[in-house]
């Protein structure tokens, strides 16, 4: 509790009125690799508790479409519409998908985490196995330009999982923006151009 009350990351989030963290690393991320135009669509998987779609509101503008989903609930955001549930179960996809309204996604963030353990080969298994459903999601709903963000931990079955991304996307980088806590495994997979 120590570490996150003094985490400086923690502190800006709260000053700057972002939910989370987190927000600094998709706001780091986006800085070197331009993530967002306005207008575009946005379909944020795991949104809870919503740091990530006020970043994709701001920078996607009020032309810009945020769609955000997760198990949790999540209180409203202006510019972003929420759907509650497992996007990998049919009847949840469908009201993402009719909310969508049929408009292309222009790019899919996915900063999923299971509800860990403490056993570190089921929580690494648990995390890759979100990651595979995000690249899923992401390859089948994504325009021919558009892209996915998706988190992952490095560890047993990341290798698998970065050949299936490169198999499905054109383009494929991998980055660890500072906002990661040094001593996590985290690291986000930049996916380009997917492949039809």
């Amino acid at each position: 509790m120590q570490r996150h009350v003094t985490d400086p990351y923690v502190q800006r989030a709260k000053a700057l009125g972002y939910r989370s963290r987190a927000a600094f690393k998709l706001i780091e991320i986006d800085a070197r690799d331009r993530l967002f135009a306005a207008g575009q669509t946005v379909v944020d998987l795991g949104a809870a508790p919503g740091g990530w779609s006020q970043v994709a509101a701001e920078k996607t503008g009020a032309r810009g479409r945020v769609v955000a989903i997760d198990v949790l609930d999540m209180s409203p955001l202006p510019g972003v519409t929420f759907v509650r549930g497992d996007f990998t179960e049919e009847p949840v996809l469908r009201e993402l998908e009719r909310v969508l309204g049929g408009r292309p996604v222009d790019l899919v963030l996915s900063d999923l985490s299971p509800n860990l353990t403490g056993v570190a080969a089921t929580d690494q298994a648990r995390s890759i196995a979100l990651a595979e459903r995000a690249v899923e999601f992401a390859a089948a709903h994504l325009n021919p330009g558009g892209a996915l963000l998706v988190k992952t931990f490095q560890g047993v079955g990341f290798p698998a999982l970065l050949r299936q991304v490169r198999a499905g996307f054109e383009r494929v980088v991998s980055r660890k923006p500072e906002a990661s806590r040094s001593r996590s495994t985290e690291m986000y997979l930049l996916a380009r151009g997917p492949r039809r």
